[in-house]
């Protein structure tokens, strides 16, 4: 069991801070979001680093803790550490915890970068001199549906480049650099765009084979993303904060109750709306994650589709009457959002344990429109805060920049499909343990 030593922060006006905040332009569209640490690696869904900060900063105070339970990429944790407080982090998708645990280190920049560039070389030099040494190390280190999944999605040349750049990062002795350098190798195939692998649109989670692409050269790509991170390195990464990142389950956190001083997390989305392991995977396969034990972790995420086997929890009415809604339209669907709910109220279960009283939990989520029927899911989630003890502060609308939200894109002219029409806008929520 982690233990946190309580530090209290004193306000008859909290509850008014948290609603002047909550009545605040929260799009944040004239400013700068992918800079510094937060630039490290493509994550879909990310919210911008200004909206943690501002919730940070007007109800903390240096030393208090804050959590994230789902923590994606780590934006809140790593606006946590720049205001000096102490940062908690979890999630269930290991790319998050790795890309997480980068962000939030203490690694020298000109010492990271120096170890990218000999591993470029090494990797030059064994396709140039070793190349069977290469080829027999990618036929032997997959089984037989990872490396499937590898001969279908990565073009042969790619692969034996790639295969050489592992191989040359595994050579590197401190296990911080090869963590470090395993993410930018990572990066250069979940990008934004472009990227090694024959798949379009794997930062936005739904990637698309394309046989006619000719990918980028993976050594270049790995120098130049190289750059990019190392620069990230330089960053201040905290005043006098500190992380701790940890694999795990929001339903079922190993923290002492009465632990945090604030917790700001944003919830995925109904129904793997936004599927995270399905681009994930393109590099946790490279890292030593067999494609098998990635689709079983998949069906474990908060908002998955498995129902099978599923325990289901109580839901409030307001929350049962839509998924009552929805089942009669698509029973599945409506199981699936059933489970979505019921994930939900032990996370806000969950969150009511580990804050301290009188302290807030700020939910950031998205609706998603199943059926042609609304999920009405900020309604819900608040209505489902209550049901655990949570007072409902209120609920703000947050108006999405799709470009930097990086939701899933579109290709062609459409622009009235399911993905639009429950993406262009999210709640923020803000929900206070009373004192």
């Amino acid at each position: 069991m982690i233990t946190v030593s309580p530090i209290h922060l004193s306000t008859s006006r909290y509850r008014q801070q948290v609603e002047n905040l909550l009545g605040q332009d929260l799009g944040f569209h004239n400013e700068t979001s992918a800079n510094g640490r937060h630039n490290m690696h493509a994550f879909p869904a990310k919210f911008p680093p200004q909206l943690p900060r501002l919730f940070i900063e007007a109800l903390t105070l240096p030393g208090d803790v804050v959590l994230d339970p789902m923590m994606g990429s780590g934006t809140t944790i790593v606006e946590t550490l720049a205001a000096g407080r102490h940062a908690i982090g979890f999630d269930i998708d290991p790319l998050a915890v790795r890309i997480c645990g980068i962000k939030v280190s203490q690694l020298a920049s000109g010492l990271a970068y120096e170890a990218g560039r000999r591993v470029a070389e090494q990797a030059a030099y064994l396709l140039n001199e070793q190349r069977a040494a290469v080829e027999r190390e990618l036929s032997t280190r997959f089984g037989p549906r990872t490396a499937e999944f590898i001969e279908y999605w990565f073009a042969p040349k790619t692969r034996l480049e790639l295969m050489a750049l592992l191989m040359a990062i595994e050579t590197m002795p401190a296990r911080q650099v090869r963590k470090f350098l395993e993410l930018v190798f990572s990066a250069v195939i979940i990008t934004k765009s472009g990227g090694v692998s024959l798949a379009r649109d794997l930062a936005h989670t739904r990637p698309h084979r394309v046989a006619d692409k000719v990918p980028r050269p993976a050594i270049d790509e790995f120098v130049k993303r190289l750059e990019k991170n190392a620069k990230s390195l330089l960053t201040e990464r905290d005043s006098g904060g500190s992380a701790l990142i940890l694999f795990g389950n929001a339903e079922n956190l190993p923290l002492a109750s009465h632990s945090a001083d604030l917790l700001v997390t944003s919830p995925p989305y109904a129904s793997n709306a936004i599927d995270y392991m399905r681009a994930h995977k393109f590099s946790l396969v490279w890292l030593g994650h067999a494609l098998t034990d990635l689709s079983a972790l998949r069906n474990r995420y908060v908002g998955g589709e498995a129902t099978t086997g599923f325990e289901f929890a109580p839901l409030p009415k307001r929350t049962a009457d839509i998924v009552e809604q929805v089942s009669k339209a698509d029973r599945k669907k409506g199981l699936a959002l059933k489970r979505y709910y019921s994930e939900i109220s032990r996370v806000l279960d969950e969150a009511w344990r580990v804050l301290k009283p009188g302290r807030a939990g700020i939910f950031v989520v998205g609706s998603s429109v199943m059926r042609g029927i609304d999920t009405r899911t900020q309604h819900c989630l608040g209505e489902i805060g209550q049901a655990v003890g949570f007072d409902l502060v209120g609920i703000a609308l947050r108006q999405l920049d799709r470009d930097r939200r990086m939701m899933p894109a579109r290709f062609g002219k459409q622009r009235s499909s399911q993905i639009e029409e429950r993406m262009h806008e999210e709640y923020v929520i803000a929900l206070l343990k009373p004192a």
